[in-house]
């Protein structure tokens, strides 16, 4: 990683994927360890899960059909009343179960690929072994900031939850001006909505490579984010719709067995895990790569002796880096 701090600046749309897989493929051992360590199994249990979820699914369906034919008070009725409720109760639990080992895989994932790319760049040695070392204690900064992103997005949907039904009580019935306005409200909502997206995973960077986390984090990624807005989203974008299409990929070919029989599928899921594991790990290098590009944009230096101390410190006394060590002042464009 040799480029300098002021040629991140002029890395464009497709620059920041060929950078992004110049990283990869240089450096494809550490790579391909972490991705076998923590993102393939986060690939697993994030497919497994839609597997199971329509396994346990269908079978609440099934009885809930044979419930409502059976009539009330009989033992029949009592009997798959309780199958019903133990069924709900596993399919909840098994939600809340999986919820909480992908995030902490995901966080980890992100702890160890942004640490990477920051040793790669300050040519530090990097190797599985400190990595795994690293990770533990710089998720649970990651976590803070995820849990201050989770409160943002909830008062987010809540407001526009309660601006879309002041929309069906006063202007649905409005000829014409109505759907207009319902249309022009969800194109608001989605760029809201991405637009918190991105805050989020520069703010999961800001949050190794800084001394911020949490709401300070998302303050900062904001900041940084100011005239990036369009490049940065046109890659959460394009990134959401690959991992939409191999989602979608795996629920036509292998949930819902379109892809043959039994060998057909395991072939079929063993390459939708391989493919969501590929992208898994380009979109947390390409947010590191953006995070990069936005400093660079913002003519703020990283000193590469004072990051190499803060990635140090990960390893021994945890020390965070303070901001005017990361940024040394302006350099001309």
């Amino acid at each position: 990683m040799d480029r300098e701090d002021e040629e991140f600046q002029f890395l464009g749309f497709l620059g920041i994927f060929k950078e992004s897989f110049i990283i990869v493929s240089s450096w494809i051992k550490i790579f391909s360890q972490i991705t076998t360590a923590m993102i393939l199994p986060l690939s697993l249990i994030y497919l497994g899960h839609i597997q199971i979820s329509q396994i346990i699914f269908s079978d609440i369906m099934f009885n809930e059909y044979i419930h409502d034919s059976i009539p009330k008070g009989t033992r029949s009725y009592d009997k798959i009343s309780d199958i019903l409720s133990s069924e709900w109760t596993a399919f909840f639990l098994f939600k809340i179960g999986y919820f909480i080992f992908f995030l902490i895989l995901a966080l980890l994932s992100t702890s160890a690929v942004v640490y990477t790319i920051a040793s790669i760049y300050t040519a530090n040695e990097i190797n599985l072994r400190k990595v795994m070392k690293v990770v533990p204690k710089v998720w649970k900064r990651l976590m803070v900031t995820f849990i201050w992103n989770s409160l943002i997005v909830f008062a987010y949907n809540v407001v526009s939850i309660l601006i879309f039904i002041l929309w069906a009580f006063v202007f649905r019935s409005i000829l014409l001006v109505g759907p207009i306005l319902l249309v022009s409200l969800f194109v608001i909502y989605l760029s809201g909505f991405v637009y918190i997206s991105i805050i989020w995973h520069l703010a999961s960077v800001v949050s190794v490579l800084e001394e911020f986390y949490g709401l300070n984090a998302m303050a900062k990624s904001q900041g940084l984010i100011r005239g990036k807005t369009g490049r940065s989203a046109a890659t959460f974008l394009v990134l959401s719709l690959i991992f939409f299409g191999i989602q979608l990929g795996f629920e036509y070919f292998v949930v819902l067995g379109f892809g043959g029989g039994i060998t057909s599928r395991i072939l079929y899921g063993i390459l939708f895990v391989l493919l969501i594991s590929i992208l898994f790990l380009f979109g947390l290098v390409i947010q590191t790569i953006i995070y990069f590009v936005c400093k660079s944009h913002h003519h703020e230096r990283i000193d590469k002796p004072s990051l190499a101390d803060h990635l140090g410190g990960y390893l021994g006394e945890y020390v965070p880096l303070k901001a005017k060590d990361v940024q040394l002042g302006e350099f001309e464009a």
